[in-house]
């Protein structure tokens, strides 16, 4: 399939010259979907016209699982490249290229101890509601949530407004920051309820190694901020950034880069 798609592409040269020289990698929530909804049929239209002209990627921080509820089953294939959990589960043209995982690299003892850490924390503050599922443990990263990822969208869209107001995520990844200060982590807020842990250089930044063979790497992500889990790639030196606030955004963007 690689090589006929080599040859397709080398076919169509003339016509995109970007196709096998530019990569667009789009982060997923309030880029490619609203938060933890489903892609529109105009984002999924958009995205296959801009595949004739460039290659695509995806960038998110969920897992392969939520990516597919939220892009469709078929994701592999609607894009080149595919990067779940930042790029620690890593497809190209539908085949897994790379897979990292989080409990070997810290080590039975170290994950324990942030699990615990967490729940401790968490049992300590009262918030406007508590569901279910605090702590979700993911190849690459731990995903915390102090409201707990079983919320409804009412409550998921009730807290993140509480949370802009009383900073409940920024004040909890402080105090983690300075609790494991010796393991070397990166604590990431995006989404609406959640923010993960992940060690140094599991950033976004780590889907770059795969795609080195690109003259151009264009970025889109919404959470572009510092403490965003889209700042690390926007700013890295071998992107070239670009900010939205949502798909509408993306699709204007792009249209006026690559009409």
């Amino acid at each position: 399939r690689d090589h006929s798609l080599r040859r397709n592409m080398a076919a169509q040269a003339a016509a995109t010259p970007a196709k096998g020289k530019v990569i667009c990698l789009f982060d997923v929530d309030g880029t490619l979907t609203p938060a933890r909804k489903e892609v529109s049929p105009e984002v999924l239209a958009f995205l296959a016209d801009l595949r004739t002209k460039v290659t695509i990627g995806f960038v998110g921080g969920s897992d392969l699982k939520k990516q597919q509820e939220q892009l469709g089953e078929d994701v592999l294939s609607m894009f080149d490249y595919c990067f779940s959990e930042n790029g620690l589960m890593a497809f190209k043209d539908g085949v897994k290229i790379g897979q990292q995982s989080v409990a070997s690299h810290l080590g039975e003892d170290n994950l324990q101890r942030l699990i615990n850490w967490v729940l401790k924390y968490l049992s300590d503050i009262t918030l406007p509601c508590k569901r279910g599922t605090f702590i979700e443990f993911r190849a690459g990263m731990l995903n915390v949530s102090p409201v707990g990822r079983n919320c409804s969208q009412e409550e998921r869209d009730a807290f993140e407004i509480y949370d802009g107001e009383h900073n409940i995520r920024s004040t909890m990844v402080t105090a983690m920051k300075a609790e494991f200060a010796d393991l070397n982590l990166t604590f990431s807020i995006g989404g609406q309820i959640s923010f993960d842990v992940f060690p140094q250089g599991w950033d976004k930044t780590f889907a770059l190694q795969y795609v080195t063979e690109f003259e151009e790497i264009h970025f889109f992500g919404d959470k572009t901020y510092e403490g965003g889990n889209d700042f690390e790639i926007y700013e890295d030196s071998r992107t070239i950034g670009h900010a939205v606030t949502c798909p509408e955004d993306t699709m204007k963007i792009c249209g006026e880069i690559w009409p």
